[in-house]
């Protein structure tokens, strides 16, 4: 089986590597030619267009690269064709994706899509194309379900990704939690909103005396990177989540982080911070109350958001002193227990490998008779 699978944020690079894992079960010869990064590459993907290259973050650097991306849909659309893979597997990043499953449907390659585009979410129109060039979607919110199922797509809901990842990850020795505490930044996945988010989460670090900082960076974006936002602070880098199991609280930019963060129980406060276009659009056209998953899935303010003007040092210190006191742990990790309950059950990654291999075969049998 050849599978092609586009990601362009480094969740779906990391979700593409662990559904590769189990379709592999079923047939260890498999070939993945992938849109990702490492994980992919690790998972013994063929990357044919990097990470990197595919990031952007909201409206206004969506357009200041527009030529570049109309160069990649271009290059896309033509690999596809030469290499004739047997299913395309998109995993979110609906934008580019769209019109990757509009093409593939026209020379007919079958279109699985994981990670749903957030449509519940914004106002747009973008139903009817994934209606007709979809031909199976898997979601990773139990109310996507039935909101994608009522307006026409064949859904499946196998309980969210980010519980199988959590389960697999290893507990680190407790003796790192010795000394002071850890406080965790996670500034986000792309490069400009590091840029616009980190340094203002930085500022939190001479109020904390009493705590260690890590901060969390994704593996597509070197170190250096960091480094130089970075300059002389005492704060340490780590590229590997595992030690999230020792971290006391955590400041995050708003996104998959902050369900992750729940998972693992750690009191957070988020941040999120557009350009001034970005805002103004986003406001314009969104339609839910909250920003953070963690929110919008108990439908009630469960950790602090502080959106665009309220996203300074001093808002982010005042916050994180509050989510870092006893009794408001204790709140917090209570509904976090009730929010991992909701989003159930593990195994996603095999039920829907199961899924797509089973009708691979059928499809291959017909196309014998």
């Amino acid at each position: 089986m050849h599978y092609y699978i586009i990601s362009g944020e480094p969740s779906g690079d990391l979700y593409g590597s662990k559904l590769m894992e189990h379709l592999k079960k079923y047939n260890p010869d498999s070939q993945f030619t992938c849109w990702g990064g490492i994980h992919m590459d690790s998972a013994g993907g063929q990357i044919v267009v990097d990470l990197e290259s595919l990031s952007y973050m909201g409206f206004w650097e969506v357009f200041k690269n527009s030529g570049f991306i109309l160069k990649n849909l271009s290059y896309a659309k033509s690999h596809i064709k030469k290499t004739n893979p047997d299913v395309l597997i998109l995993i979110d990043y609906p934008g580019f994706n769209l019109r990757i499953a509009k093409y593939a449907k026209k020379i007919d390659i079958p279109v699985y899509w994981f990670i749903a585009p957030q449509l519940w979410a914004w106002k747009g129109n973008r139903i009817r194309v994934m209606r007709k060039y979809i031909d199976k979607l898997f979601v990773a919110l139990p109310f996507e379900l039935d909101y994608f199922k009522d307006r026409g797509l064949k859904t499946f809901y196998f309980g969210h990704p980010l519980l199988d990842i959590a389960q697999s990850k290893k507990k680190l020795d407790s003796s790192l939690k010795l000394g002071k505490p850890l406080i965790a930044l996670l500034p986000g996945s792309r490069k400009q909103e590091i840029r616009k988010i980190l340094p203002i989460m930085l500022g939190v670090l001479p109020h904390f005396l009493d705590y260690r900082f890590v901060i969390i960076c994704v593996n597509n974006i070197q170190r250096s990177f960091y480094e130089n936002l970075i300059g002389d602070l005492n704060v340490e880098l780590k590229f590997n989540k595992d030690i999230l199991y020792s971290v006391s609280g955590a400041v995050v930019t708003s996104g998959t982080a902050t369900l992750e963060l729940a998972i693992y129980k750690i009191p957070q406060v988020v941040c999120y911070k557009l350009d001034f276009i970005s805002f103004i659009l986003a406001t314009l056209f969104a339609r839910v109350k909250y920003i953070s998953l963690v929110n919008i899935l108990s439908n009630k303010r469960v950790v602090k958001e502080l959106i665009q003007s309220e996203c300074h040092t001093s808002s982010i210190v005042s916050e994180l002193r509050l989510v870092l006191e006893e009794n408001n742990v204790a709140r917090i990790v209570s509904e976090y227990e009730k929010l991992i309950d909701s989003i159930g059950p593990v195994g996603c990654f095999q039920q829907i490998a199961k899924i797509i291999y089973s009708d691979l075969l059928v499809i291959k049998k017909h196309a014998k008779i």
